[in-house]
């Protein structure tokens, strides 16, 4: 049984062999209606319909999603347990991604955290909130590895790197499940979409998907997540919702896999669309037996499938089989003994205190000459952009019940810190303006200032779900107004909210000071002004690459060498004759306020055998002025394999927070196993050789040594 560890389910997975003969004698009871019924999940528009209600009356739903409230859940749930036939409760799912009333930053500012204690926190946070508001059920977290920063959903991952995705996974599931379940999303290559355009087809490798796209979903099955959502992708024209190697040959047969799948919003019917069915029936037969056990929202499993059953072309072993799932799940999570879950709410407090911690860790500072920030207390201050006063933008996509009413602004948070310091404001233009009639008060705003703090970026919706771009840059005229601000002479410090990596070309050569910031949640403005002001320093570091130009998408860090590697001295070698190779900003990438220096890098050991662990030591030491943390990142590079291997690839990672002057041994430890690829048989494999190790501040620097792996 998959293991639902560090959970409050861990009592109920050792319940006793009773609970499971009452969940037998409860499916030997049930027509092949209401097994059918435990199948079909649908979709409410804050409270369930009277039609709906009926299909519970009936034993035909599961479940519910976007049922708000427990004032709306507990009298659904009634219905269930006190007047259908068999009082099967039901399932009450949401979206719950980065927080419920209180939000969160994105998970992919959160991944720049390089800090899963900070990821767990806020899930378990967000989980409560959520349980208090009547849902025992949450579609995160996404883990979708992303290589593209033109698709939208980017921002509900945590980026391109599968070591760092899987930590997040797995520890997003620990926090949600101290309160709901957790599924985790979407099963799986999503977030390779060609072109990054959004429901796209994926060509993915059997070899790729298991080095990169898996392993995230695979540390959150090792982590006990309670539920799997299939993907809306094909990969390599087999759809996600109907592709039994996915979701019984991996997830359940080489993973062991107990709990259940749920496809995603009408990806069973999508079937048809993706032309691999040619009827409702069709459809939800293949994703039935493909292993795809709730239906959301397509309502087939529940319309058209018992003719099927009945004649046989679905066999009854089969529905029995994904209902005992679906029933052992309600089970586990308690709903047969207490089917309401009344939760108590969380303190606001300390809901807010974490926001703004997790915002604070989750800045980005890109760059900062002549020590332009932290900002001193100058006479005056301009705030300037269509993102500086906005309360709704720095929720970001998918902030469930957020309010714009509980954001701290830029402009607020800017404001309750400079105290004896005159702020003066502009909003320049529009997040998507076309006209510069506000360019004006924003230039003769800027020439009266020390210092401009110009805030630019996305709309919350610009990124997420079905919100691709086909360009990179500021929209609207941002641009036009980041150049005439800093025509001005005055110093800019831009200050980015967005959902994705932005090409920042003339902003990276131009503007002296640069804070990614992402979409911090409610505590935007505050956590934003810590960071301004110096009283936090800034520790957080890219999750993803930024790439100088368009041209260059798809960019990441650890891909394959190729047979002509870059070299500046042979044309006829990898590279483009108009733009570096390079990134802007490599993964890992962040500065702070103060300076590190790395020296002394030694292995624990020359050789290693794959049941050894080696450990690299390194000191660290804080050279400037200021207390900061550093992310000391480890890379391995496997020398020579039977498969091209790639140039790095992220091992282990620690934050480390020095006084000026202080230096510390910081050691960072790797199983030898973990090195593994997927061999010429497609089987994983550590094969013997030298292994060579990088540490250092980011992916493109650090100290280097080397190992023997010895059979």
């Amino acid at each position: 049984m998959s293991r639902l560890g560090h959970t409050l389910f861990l009592a109920v997975l050792l319940a006793s062999p009773a609970a499971a003969q009452n969940l037998d004698s409860l499916l030997a009871r049930m027509t092949l209606e209401e097994k059918l019924g435990q199948l079909n999940l649908l979709s409410a528009g804050g409270r369930a319909s009277p039609e709906q209600m009926q299909l519970v009356r009936a034993g035909k739903l599961g479940g519910l999603f976007n049922v708000i409230g427990a004032e709306n859940t507990t009298p659904v749930q009634r219905i269930a347990v006190t007047e259908s036939r068999l009082k099967i409760p039901l399932l009450f799912g949401l979206d719950v991604i980065h927080g419920y009333r209180t939000i969160f930053p994105i998970p992919l500012a959160e991944a720049g955290t390089f800090d899963p204690e900070v990821a767990e926190a806020t899930a378990r946070a967000a989980g409560a909130e959520a349980a208090a508001a009547g849902i025992n059920w949450t579609y995160a977290p996404m883990v979708d590895i992303a290589r593209d920063p033109r698709w939208g959903r980017i921002a509900e991952g945590s980026g391109e790197d599968p070591y760092l995705g899987s930590l997040m996974a797995a520890a997003r599931v620990r926090g949600f499940q101290q309160s709901v379940f957790a599924t985790v999303k979407h099963f799986a290559g999503y977030g390779a979409a060609e072109a990054g355009r959004e429901y796209n087809e994926t060509e993915i490798s059997e070899r790729t998907m298991r080095e990169i796209y898996l392993p995230p979903f695979k540390a959150a099955v090792d982590a006990g997540v309670a539920s799997v959502m299939s993907a809306f992708n094909d990969i390599a024209g087999v759809p996600a919702s109907g592709n039994a190697w996915l979701t019984d040959t991996v997830l359940r047969r080489e993973w062991g896999f107990k709990g259940f799948v749920v496809s995603d919003w009408t990806s069973v019917a999508e079937l048809m669309q993706h032309g691999v069915a040619g009827s409702q029936a069709e459809a939800g037969r293949r994703a039935l037996t493909a292993g795809v056990d709730m239906d959301m929202q397509s309502g087939i499993y529940n319309d058209a499938l018992a003719a099927l059953v009945r004649s046989n072309r679905i066999p009854m072993a089969v529905v029995d089989t994904a209902v005992m799932r679906v029933l052992r799940a309600k089970l586990y999570l308690g709903l047969f003994r207490d089917p309401y879950r009344a939760r108590p709410q969380p303190a606001s407090a300390e809901l807010r205190a974490l926001a703004r911690r997790a915002a604070n860790e989750s800045i980005v500072l890109l760059k900062n000459e002549r020590g332009l920030l932290p900002l001193a207390k100058t006479a005056t201050i301009a705030v300037i952009g269509p993102l500086a006063d906005n309360k709704e933008e720095p929720l970001g996509p998918w902030h469930t019940q957020g309010q714009a009413q509980d954001v701290v602004t830029v402009l607020q948070g800017i404001r309750s810190r400079a105290s004896g310091v005159q702020v003066v404001y502009a909003q320049g233009a529009g997040v998507e303006d076309t006209s510069t009639a506000g360019f004006a008060a924003a230039v003769a705003a800027a020439k009266r200032a020390n210092v401009a703090v110009l805030v630019l970026g996305e709309r919350g919706d610009m990124s997420g779900e079905a919100a691709s771009r086909s360009s990179l840059g500021l929209p609207g005229v941002q641009q036009q107004l980041l150049e005439a601000l800093a025509a001005t002479g005055t110093p800019v410090v831009l200050v980015l909210m967005n959902g994705r990596p932005l090409i920042l070309e003339w902003a990276s050569d131009h503007v002296p000071a640069i804070l990614e910031t992402w979409f911090l949640g409610v505590e935007a403005g505050d956590a934003i002004a810590d960071v301004l002001f110096g009283d936090v320093s800034p520790s957080g570091r890219l999750p993803v690459t930024f790439p100088r130009v368009l041209g260059q998408v798809p960019i990441y860090y650890n891909h394959r060498n190729t047979g002509r590697p870059y070299d500046a001295n042979n044309k006829f070698t990898s590279k483009y004759i108009d733009v570096p190779n390079t990134p802007r900003y490599p993964f890992g990438f962040g500065l702070s306020y103060t300076t590190f220096a790395y020296s002394d890098l030694k292995l624990s050991a020359p050789r290693a055998r794959v049941t050894d662990t080696v450990t690299a030591t390194v000191t660290v030491a804080n050279t400037g002025k200021r207390e900061g943390t550093e992310v000391v990142q480890l890379y391995v590079r496997d020398e020579v394999a039977s498969v091209s291997p790639r140039v790095r690839e992220l091992k282990a990672f620690q934050r480390v927070t020095l006084k000026p002057g202080e230096s510390r041994a910081v050691s960072l430890r790797v199983a030898v196993r973990d090195l593994w690829f997927i061999g010429l048989d497609m089987k994983p494999v550590v094969e013997p050789g030298t292994f060579r190790v990088y540490v250092g501040p980011n992916s493109a620097e650090g100290l280097e040594a080397s190992f023997e792996c010895i059979p």
